[in-house]
């Protein structure tokens, strides 16, 4: 069986990208950033939703000491309630994360032969990174042909962006559709009880949600 990477953040995008992942076909080694966020839910989201899927996972320590971004340096207050623009890059983004990311995923698929690194990357509906637009991936696809054996031996890995160019509706419709366990997801750049509908992160959740007609799970009263 052909085997893949899967950066798993436990949000939506990255939930859906591993399930769309298994769905052609790949058996899935997730890995899971704790990188010093503002929070760990969304690890334990990770957690949670690579068992379901049947893949395994590892957890990545690594600590970006220089912080630079409100979602590793809490005095930095996260955004909330501002207009969301995608040509504008909010305190949010963190300095060279995917960059990071993507260098230790393709690392690791090398090692254990896997032919591919999927990321739940959207360039639609999202907050303006840098990281997360076609041309950063088209450039991290060369990159990794020329500076990996893999890549001058002739068989390169491929970094996949299946969510890349879907809106938050077509994502949430095709998560459901894949039997992605939305309830397992976490969106929110805050970590309390319940997500706050206010952060970037939140709002375009809700977008996905109302796009495709369907009720958010954490949002349903008990």
């Amino acid at each position: 069986m052909k085997k893949a990477v899967v950066l798993l953040s436990g949000g939506i995008d990255s939930a859906t990208t591993l399930f769309s992942a298994r769905a052609k076909g790949y058996r899935c080694l997730c890995l899971i950033f704790d990188y010093g966020q503002r929070h760990r839910k969304e690890l334990a989201c990770a957690r949670r939703i690579a068992r379901d899927a049947g893949a395994e996972y590892r957890i990545v320590k690594i600590r970006l000491s220089w912080q630079g971004s409100a979602l590793l340096d809490k005095k930095i207050k996260i955004p909330a309630g501002t207009p969301l623009d995608t040509q504008k890059i909010p305190a949010t983004y963190v300095p060279g994360r995917n960059t990071i990311f993507l260098s230790f995923a393709s690392s690791c698929a090398e090692a254990i032969g896997a032919e591919a690194v999927f990321i739940g990357a959207n360039a639609v509906d999202f907050s303006g990174y840098p990281d997360c637009r076609p041309q950063y991936y088209r450039v991290f696809n060369r990159l990794i042909r020329q500076g990996t054996k893999a890549g001058v031996q002739g068989r390169p890995l491929r970094i996949e962006t299946p969510l890349l160019h879907k809106t938050k509706g077509q994502i949430v419709k095709l998560a459901q559709q894949l039997g992605v366990p939305l309830a397992y997801t976490w969106s929110c750049y805050r970590g309390a009880k319940a997500p706050c509908g206010t952060c970037d992160s939140c709002r375009f959740r809700a977008k996905g949600f109302k796009e495709a007609g369907i009720t958010d799970p954490l949002l349903k009263k008990p």
